[in-house]
């Protein structure tokens, strides 16, 4: 027994010095980026992000990300956290197996009451459901869908980075090709409000917002930002998305938006269109609606919602990710996002 668990620590060592290594290089990358759209950053900020790293996360491994924010920000701000901190200490302590469930796209229905729900059945496990989990026949499942839509969205579980994500029309439909495709969701085509359509109408942008739950159990939004497709993407992706950070309290985008690769620009790149004193429609709706969907699971401690205000002005939940949602870009551009929350104290 002794030698198994050696031999378990050994691998779990090996598994945790890959995942800091990888993590380091992501943060180096970005921070190379920066520096060819912003200049040089300072050796002052390289000497401050080794010494708050080791003071209160007791590791240089941590230093990294907190250079790129201090990239990004132009300056140091205590209380930032970085991205394989979040990783490695937070995701494991504050939600556990809990936050997996968002790839179970069938439970989400169960477990979010969302006010304007887009699923609208579901194939899971050889079985075509529908959102009362009762058993649906093939033969009616296309006038489900084509009832009201002339197109449909399937996304299958799992899928991330935009990946995963199928359209559908009565006249391309093929039941084989969903089983071949594996578990999704069945979802309403979103006709996004003419407000997001202005940058590109190729692809339904969607609202970035990162929510948390302290420790007294109040939820709150902590960052946000808008990510709106490029060229000719039919659907939002990581790989070519633009970011755009929203301000929290006016809903007002942000001057600079940033490629992929975290350069900035005052515009979006094939519409023209620019960024600065544009504001999100509904924006305290979409604040409302986030921290109810949250207050509803609050166990899963810090959850990224991507949702979008339709034609009709209605708040539409897209998808959510309870495990490791993503925090280095609002922590970069907005941050420090989570100071007063104690996740320092984690370690």
């Amino acid at each position: 027994m002794e030698i198994k668990k050696t031999v378990k620590n050994i691998f779990n060592k090996g598994l945790e010095y890959r995942y800091h290594l990888n993590e380091r290089k992501r943060a180096t990358k970005m921070l190379k980026n920066i520096e060819k759209d912003k200049g040089k950053t300072d050796t002052q900020l390289g000497r401050l992000s080794k010494e708050y790293a080791n003071d209160i996360f007791g590791d240089e491994k941590y230093a990294p990300w907190l250079l790129t924010y201090s990239a990004m920000a132009g300056t140091f701000k205590e209380g930032w956290i970085p991205d394989n901190y979040y990783g490695a200490v937070v995701v494991p302590k504050l939600k556990g197996d809990y936050g997996k469930i968002d790839n179970r796209t069938l439970l989400t229905n169960s477990l979010l009451e969302t006010s304007y729900p887009l699923d609208i059945c579901y194939y899971v496990n050889n079985i075509f459901w529908d959102l009362k989990h009762k058993v649906l026949k093939e033969n009616h499942l296309l006038d489900l869908l084509f009832k009201s839509n002339k197109k449909i969205v399937y996304k299958i579980e799992n899928s991330l980075q935009g990946k995963g994500i199928y359209f559908f029309t009565r006249e391309n439909f093929e039941f084989d090709a969903i089983k071949k495709l594996g578990n999704g969701v069945f979802q309403n085509y979103i006709e996004q409000h003419d407000f997001f359509s202005e940058f590109t109408n190729l692809s339904v942008a969607t609202i970035r917002l990162t929510s948390v739950c302290d420790n007294s159990g109040k939820v709150s939004v902590r960052s946000a930002y808008l990510r709106i497709g490029k060229d000719r993407d039919t659907h939002v992706k990581s790989a070519s998305a633009i970011k755009v950070p929203i301000h929290l309290e006016k809903g007002e985008l942000s001057k600079y938006g940033y490629l992929p690769n975290w350069t900035s620009t005052e515009k979006h790149p094939n519409s023209k269109i620019i960024f600065e004193n544009k504001k999100i429609p509904k924006f305290s709706n979409c604040i409302s609606e986030v921290t109810k969907m949250h207050n509803q699971i609050p166990f899963v401690r810090c959850i990224g919602w991507d949702i979008i205000v339709d034609s009709s002005d209605k708040i539409r939940l897209i998808e959510w990710n309870g495990q490791h949602n993503d925090i280095k870009f609002g922590e970069a551009t907005q941050g420090p996002c989570f100071k007063g929350l104690f996740w320092e104290k984690l370690v």
